[in-house]
């Protein structure tokens, strides 16, 4: 399309006074112009030979230069022959003689519009190296993501094993038969997290599963002091969420909050969601004498820095104490797709 004004301007040179009339005009722009987008075509293969970042000036002139000289030779040469065939087959008496006063207009032309092909290619490249650009630096950021991902979710089973092993060290000497109770329920539970934790996402469901599994392997050292209570809506359970993201979470709900009260305590953990996001929350007692459980390290860490690894700012975590409560308060998006190994 962008050739058809092309060709009427061709139209109006060459049937300038004492030219071409215009019936003559179009019986030869209209066949040369067609067959010029095509050969116009062929500089996409110099262009993308000849880069303009790595190509000096004096290259990309002598080498352009000389394709567009010699197709433009080939163009006139196109036109006498055509001026030549309709002059003879189809009564264009005279077309060859007066054509010929315009071979230097239409060799100039052919230049220019090889030049101006050569221009849009060189935009064309341009753009495509643009969007590849940012492609390789959006691959870039996702895979640096998600190896921040991986480094993290790591984190998590070296962290929970120490807390672990340090309790089945504590039993040992005090209840030999609970500690060996409390190995099996760890290699059940690590076994679980093995399989679960190598995914990207798993369900809100087979989250609480890790977190049942864990509070039984508690519950061997602190027994009734420990009680877990849920809340959690039936639409949320099927929602995918971070592998162990809840579970650090629990644990350091026993850890800092009900191992210090000699009564124990409740986990409530409660989950809902709405049209876009899904609002989890992790609330247990603590002795608010103690020192402060927000200060926990890793943990609390660990899963701001996933939140914001895997889905930046539509994802946030807080922290608050309400009396003898500490309450933590996630907000993720309530994605339906995303769980996968």
């Amino acid at each position: 399309m962008a050739w058809v004004p092309l060709a009427g301007i061709l139209d109006y040179l060459l049937t300038r006074p004492g030219g071409l009339t215009w019936r003559e005009a179009p019986a030869i722009t209209l066949p040369l112009c067609a067959v010029y987008a095509f050969v116009c075509l062929l500089a996409w293969y110099p262009c993308r030979a000849l880069p303009l970042e790595k190509a000096g000036l004096g290259k990309l002139a002598l080498s352009h230069g000389t394709r567009a000289a010699i197709f433009s030779v080939i163009w006139v040469e196109m036109a006498k022959g055509l001026a030549i065939g309709l002059r003879r087959w189809f009564g264009f008496a005279g077309l060859d003689e007066r054509l010929s006063q315009y071979f230097p207009i239409l060799w100039v032309t052919g230049v220019l519009l090889y030049l101006m092909s050569v221009t849009f290619h060189y935009v064309i490249l341009a753009e495509e190296s643009s969007r590849e650009a940012q492609e390789r630096a959006l691959q870039a950021r996702v895979l640096a993501r998600d190896a921040e991902l991986k480094a993290l979710r790591a984190q998590v089973n070296p962290h929970f094993l120490f807390n672990c092993l340090n309790s089945i060290s504590a039993l040992t000497s005090s209840d030999a038969i609970r500690a060996r109770e409390m190995c099996i329920l760890l290699a059940d539970f690590l076994r679980t997290t093995l399989r679960l934790g190598g995914k990207e996402t798993i369900t809100l469901e087979e989250e609480l599963a890790l977190i049942r599994g864990y509070l039984a392997i508690e519950k061997v050292r602190f027994g009734a002091r420990v009680n877990l209570q849920e809340e959690v809506e039936k639409e949320a359970m099927t929602l995918p969420i971070p592998p162990l993201l809840l579970q650090p979470l629990v644990e350091n709900a026993i850890r800092h909050g009900i191992a210090n009260l000699p009564e124990g305590g409740v986990i409530r953990l409660s989950a809902h969601r709405n049209a876009n996001e899904v609002a989890i929350r992790v609330e247990n007692s603590f002795d608010p004498d103690s020192p402060s459980p927000i200060k926990t390290g890793l943990g609390l860490e660990n899963i701001r820095r996933r939140l914001n690894a895997r889905y930046g700012t539509e994802a946030s975590i807080a922290v608050q104490t309400e009396g003898n409560s500490f309450l933590v308060n996630l907000n993720l998006p309530a994605q339906q797709n995303g769980v996968g190994a």
